[in-house]
């Protein structure tokens, strides 16, 4: 039997921190037996795998990401709801950098279906609402976004905008400036 205490959500939540400090793709049931000062053996009471750990700090990940979405979304439309939407993206990824990289995990069907990764297309969908499009353009206008916010905060995260004027903020402003724009007269199929 386990440490007293350890429970896979504490564990789950310990592996989220240490992502964060160390990098997901560092994350191993070794890794976390060391933070709590256990032997290995006695977490796989409580997760399978590094795999499981993982797939638990991404699920995890995407529940926090669409809780801010929720909560950035409530009463906001068009621009205003693109841009708090784009905006919990970047900040989450910048407080973050592991869960964000977690986020990013390629979940089997089954799990992906009972994720909050659902939720994250529907708020995405309902901004989309407030330009006025239909299939399939939805669906290519919600690629298209996810394209943009992933590669922006990636290529930040990198240090690929931090060696040049303006600065990446104002960069971003206009990035969402025409985003709303491109939606707006999103081009005729």
């Amino acid at each position: 039997m386990g440490r007293a205490g350890l429970n896979t959500e504490r564990l789950t939540r310990a592996g989220a921190e240490l992502a964060d400090e160390i990098g997901f793709d560092q994350v191993t049931v070794s890794a976390l037996a060391r933070r709590f000062d256990v032997k290995v053996a006695s977490l796989y009471s409580h997760v399978k795998n590094s795999q499981d750990l993982k797939t638990r700090i991404a699920l995890l990940a995407l529940d926090e990401l669409a809780e801010r979405g929720a909560a950035a979304l409530a009463g906001r439309a068009g621009k205003d709801a693109l841009t708090a939407f784009a905006d919990v993206y970047r900040d989450y990824a910048r407080e973050h950098p592991g869960r964000y990289a977690a986020a990013q995990l390629r979940l089997d069907p089954g799990t992906a279906a009972a994720s909050a990764g659902v939720k994250h297309a529907r708020m995405m969908r309902a901004i989309l609402r407030g330009y006025d499009l239909t299939e399939p353009d939805e669906t290519h206008a919600v690629r298209m976004l996810g394209s943009v916010f992933h590669g922006y905060v990636s290529l930040e995260m990198s240090g690929g905008f931090s060696h040049s004027a303006p600065d990446s903020g104002e960069s971003w402003a206009r990035v969402m400036d025409a985003l709303d724009a491109l939606l707006r007269n999103w081009p005729a199929s």
